[in-house]
C-alpha cells in the first residue's frame, strides 16, 4: 500500500499553505482610472466588505479596469468563498455603468501560478502571428495533458480592426464619434431574417452583414448627405488590422515572442506535469512553420527534483549510517541486518499514511522522514541489544526474544506514545504555520 500510495502521491516543493483568493475583474473600456474608481471599483469594495472570513482586500483601478482581489482566512473554503463573492457582486450589478462588461469573478488558487514557461518565436513573425498560431495549434494541444489546469499566454497581442477618425472630416459632414459607433453597433450584426415557406421547399433567409476586411468597414454607409451623397466610414477614417492593445511588447534577443505558461492542478505532481509538456514540445516541434522556434524558458519542476533528490540522498546516506552504526557497537551481522530491514518498510508503510490525509511529497515531509529513521531505529536498538544481552547469558533465541521484548515492552510503546503527544497537537495548529507544520507533524 505505501507503493501504491507513493506513485499517487504528489510531488512539490513545499506544503500548500496559500490563503484562499478571489479576484473581481470589471472591464471598462475607455473609462479613466479616476472613473473606474468612483463608478466601478468603489461600489463593488462596498459590498464586498462584509463577507465573512476576509484577511484583506487590495483594490486597483487603471483605465479602463478594476481589479479587486479578496484574501479569506486560511480556514475558508475556496469554493463558499467564491459563491459569497458572486452573490454580493450580482447586488451590485444594477449600481455599475451600463457601458462596462460584466463582473468577471475567478478563484485564486495556491497553484495558479505556472509552473514553468515556454517561448515562442519565429523568424520575420510578429507578436500577431505568433499569438495567432499559438491559440489555434498550441493551446488546445497543452490543455488536455494530464494534470493541466490551464495555459496562460504572455506578451499576447490580438488582431483587430483600428479605425482612426479624422476630426476635421467628421466635423465637415456634420457627424460625432457617437454616430460612429452607433453606426457600427446597428450594422456590424448578422440578424437572422426569418423563413420563406412554400409547397415544395422551406428556405431560412440570411442577411449577411458581418464585416470582415478593412474594405467592407470603409464602405459602411454613416448617413445620407447632401443630394443623396452616402456618407462612407471610409471618408471620415483611416481603417486598417491592427493589434488590440499596443502598449506592451514581449521580445527576447531582440525577437518578438510569445510566452505560454502552463499552470498544473492542485493535486497534479509538478515533476509529471512538466516532463509531459516537455515530451509535447518534441512532438509539437516537426509541425512548427519553417523559422518558428519552441522552446522551455523556464522550469520550476528542474529546481523541485533536483531539492527533492538532494532530500532523497540524505534520506539514504541516514539508512547506511544507521545500520553501520550499529553494526559498529554490536558487532554482528545479524543485528545489523533487522534495522536494515525494518527502516525501508517503515519509511514505505508511511507513504500510505501520507495519501490516506491527502498530503503531499515535499521537502518537509521527507524532513520528517528523516528525522523518524532516528525513531524506529531506537526502538529496534533497545529491543535487539536486551535479547542480546539474554542470548549472551546462556537462553535459546527464541526464549531471550520473548522475554527480552516483554522487559522493555512497555518503555518502548511508552517513549513511542511520549513522541505522538509532542506531534499531534502540532497538525491542529492555525494559520500559515499550522500548514506548514501540519504535514510534518502527521
Amino acid at each position: 500500500f505505501g507503493v501504491l500510495s507513493f506513485q499517487n502521491l504528489a510531488l512539490r516543493e513545499l506544503p500548500d499553505v496559500d490563503p484562499p483568493i478571489v479576484s473581481v475583474e470589471t472591464t471598462y473600456v475607455g473609462a479613466s482610472a479616476a472613473v473606474v474608481e468612483n463608478r466601478v471599483t468603489k461600489p463593488i469594495e462596498d459590498r464586498l466588505s462584509g463577507l465573512e472570513g476576509i484577511r484583506k482586500i487590495v483594490a486597483e483601478s487603471s483605465d479602463g479596469i478594476s481589479r479587486i482581489t479578496i484574501e479569506f482566512e486560511l480556514s475558508r473554503n475556496i469554493d463558499d468563498a467564491a459563491n459569497d463573492v458572486r452573490d454580493r457582486v450580482s447586488r451590485a450589478r444594477d449600481e455599475l455603468p451600463d457601458e462596462a462588461d460584466p463582473p468577471e469573478i475567478a478563484k485564486a488558487e495556491s497553484d495558479a501560478r505556472p509552473i514553468m514557461w515556454l517561448n515562442l518565436s519565429g523568424e520575420n513573425m510578429d507578436a500577431l502571428e505568433l499569438t495567432d498560431y499559438a491559440e489555434r495549434r498550441i493551446l488546445d494541444r497543452f490543455s488536455v495533458i494530464d494534470g493541466v489546469a490551464r495555459v496562460a499566454l504572455s506578451g499576447a497581442k490580438h488582431y483587430s480592426m483600428r479605425i482612426w477618425l479624422d476630426r476635421i472630416a467628421l466635423a465637415a459632414h456634420d457627424l460625432t464619434v457617437a454616430d460612429v459607433e452607433n453606426a457600427l453597433r446597428t450594422q456590424n450584426v448578422e440578424l437572422p431574417a426569418g423563413r420563406l415557406e412554400s409547397t415544395e421547399r422551406d428556405l431560412t433567409v440570411r442577411v449577411e452583414r458581418g464585416y470582415a476586411t478593412p474594405g467592407d468597414f470603409r464602405a459602411l454607409v454613416l448617413k445620407r448627405g447632401e443630394e443623396g451623397y452616402l456618407v462612407r466610414l471610409g471618408d471620415v477614417a483611416r481603417v486598417e488590422i491592427g493589434a488590440l492593445e499596443s502598449a506592451g511588447e514581449f521580445r527576447g534577443n531582440g525577437v518578438p515572442r510569445v510566452g505560454v505558461g502552463i499552470v498544473k492542478q492542485s493535486t497534479a505532481n509538478t515533476v509529471a506535469v512538466a516532463e509531459d509538456v516537455i515530451e509535447e514540445i518534441d512532438r509539437v516541434r516537426p509541425s512548427l512553420p519553417e523559422g518558428m522556434t519552441f522552446e522551455v524558458s523556464w522550469n520550476s519542476a528542474a529546481f523541485v527534483q533536483a531539492s527533492v533528490d538532494e532530500v532523497y540522498q540524505t534520506l539514504a546516506i541516514a539508512m547506511v549510517l544507521v545500520v553501520f552504526v550499529i553494526y559498529l557497537f554490536l558487532g554482528t551481522k545479524r543485528a545489523a541486518l533487522i534495522p536494515a530491514i525494518t527502516v525501508p518498510i517503515c519509511l514505505v508503510a508511511s507513504f500510505a499514511g501520507l495519501y490516506a490525509f491527502g498530503l503531499s511529497i515535499n521537502l518537509l515531509t521527507l524532513l520528517a522522514l528523516i528525522l523518524s529513521i532516528g525513531l524506529v531505529v531506537d526502538d529496534s536498538i533497545v529491543v535487539l541489544e536486551n535479547v542480546q544481552r539474554r542470548i549472551e547469558l546462556g537462553e535459546p533465541a527464541l526464549i531471550a526474544a520473548y522475554r527480552g521484548t516483554r522487559e522493555v515492552g512497555f518503555a518502548v510503546v511508552a517513549t513511542t506514545l511520549v513522541v505522538i503527544a509532542v506531534f499531534v497537537p502540532i497538525a491542529f495548529l492555525e494559520g500559515t504555520t499550522g500548514r506548514i507544520f501540519r504535514e510534518l507533524a502527521v
